[in-house]
C-alpha cells in the first residue's frame, strides 16, 4: 500500500532530506515529487520554501485474533450449599485425623550413571584461500602522454595527502584511462565520486593545455565509476516501474552530466517512459514522466 508525506525545506535537497530523516529511509525506497520550487524573494521578502511530496511503500496492517477463552474462565457459577450440607462438612472436619504410621525408609539402590561418548569431530582442513589477482600495469614510456598523466596526477595526489600511485593505460584513440591504486581510496571518490571529477576534470584540463591534439582522460579508483553505473541502471528501472504503475512523473535528486547520461540511456527503449532534464546546474535532475498521454498530443 503507498503512502505519502508532504515536507518543506529552504531548499529541494533539505526537504528530500526532512522527509527521509522522518521516515528512516533512503533515498532509493522513496519517490519524490516537486509540488513547489524554492523562491528566495526580494530582501527576504516574498520567500518561499519548496514542498515536495515523497511517496513510500507500506506494509498493510494485520488484523490479529482474539485469544480463545480458557477453560477456567468457562466454569459454571457454583451453586450455594444447603445449612445441611454446610454442619455435615463442619462435623467432617471437628473429627481429629488419625496419625499416620511411621514409615520405614528403604534404602534405595544406587543409580548407576551412564555417559554417552559423542563422536570425536574431526577438525575441519582450512580452505585453501584464493590468491589475490595482482593487476600488472605497463611502465609508461619516457616522453609520452601517458607519463605526463602519471606524473601530473602523482604530484596531485601528494598535495592532498594521498600515497595512491596512478596508472595511465592508452585504451583508444586519444583515450586514456587511469586507474588509482593504493589504501584509503574513499577520500579520493568523495561523495557520490565529486572529487574524483574534480581530479579528472584538472588533469584533462592540464595535459590538454600543452598538447597539440586533444586527449579524453578517464580516472577512476576501486571501479567505482562502473559500480555506480550498474547502481544507476537498477535505480532508473525501479523508478521506470513506479512511473508505468502509478502513472505519474518522478524527479530524481541533482546529478552531473554523466550520470544523467546513464539514466537516459537506460531508459531510452522502455515503453510508456520518457525521461528530460529540469534545473541548472549544479541542481540539474532527471523527469521520468508517463509517456503515454502524449501519444496523443498534437
Amino acid at each position: 500500500m503507498e503512502k505519502f508525506i508532504i515536507t518543506t525545506g529552504k531548499t529541494l535537497d533539505l526537504a528530500i532530506a526532512a522527509a527521509l530523516e522522518e521516515l528512516k529511509l533512503d533515498r532509493t525506497s522513496v519517490s519524490v515529487e516537486v509540488l513547489e520550487q524554492p523562491k528566495s524573494g526580494f530582501l527576504g521578502f516574498g520567500a518561499q520554501p519548496a514542498k515536495v511530496k515523497v511517496s513510500y511503500e507500506a506494509d498493510e496492517p494485520v488484523a490479529v485474533p482474539a485469544a480463545a477463552l480458557s477453560s477456567a474462565s468457562r466454569s459454571k457459577p457454583k451453586t450455594p450449599k444447603t445449612a445441611e450440607q454446610s454442619k455435615a462438612e463442619i462435623k467432617f472436619e471437628a473429627k481429629p485425623a488419625p496419625a499416620p504410621a511411621p514409615k520405614t525408609e528403604t534404602p534405595a539402590a544406587p543409580k548407576v550413571q551412564r555417559t554417552e561418548r559423542k563422536p570425536e569431530k574431526k577438525p575441519e582442513a582450512p580452505k585453501p584461500q584464493e590468491p589475490k589477482v595482482v593487476k600488472e600495469y605497463p611502465v609508461a614510456e619516457a616522453g609520452s602522454t601517458e607519463e605526463r598523466i602519471e606524473v601530473f596526477v602523482k604530484g596531485l595526489l601528494e598535495h592532498m595527502g594521498s600515497d595512491a600511485v596512478p596508472h595511465a593505460v592508452k585504451s583508444g584513440d586519444d583515450v586514456y584511462n587511469v586507474d588509482l591504486v593504493g589504501n584509503s581510496l574513499g577520500m579520493l571518490i568523495g561523495h557520490r565520486g565529486e572529487t574524483l571529477d574534480a581530479i579528472q576534470h584538472l588533469t584533462n584540463y592540464v595535459v590538454n593545455r600543452e598538447a597539440g591534439k586533444r586527449a579524453r582522460i578517464n580516472i577512476d579508483a576501486e571501479s567505482y565509476r562502473q559500480k555506480r553505473e550498474e547502481s544507476l541502471v537498477r535505480l532508473a528501472n525501479k523508478v521506470a516501474g513506479k512511473v508505468v504503475r502509478y502513472r505519474r512523473n518522478i524527479t530524481l535528486e541533482p546529478m552531473n552530466a554523466y550520470e544523467r547520461h546513464v539514466i537516459h540511456a537506460a531508459l531510452q527503449d522502455t515503453p510508456d517512459v520518457t525521461t528530460y532534464s529540469t534545473g541548472t546546474e549544479p541542481n540539474r535532475r532527471i523527469v521520468v514522466a508517463y509517456s503515454r498521454y502524449r501519444s496523443t498530443d498534437k
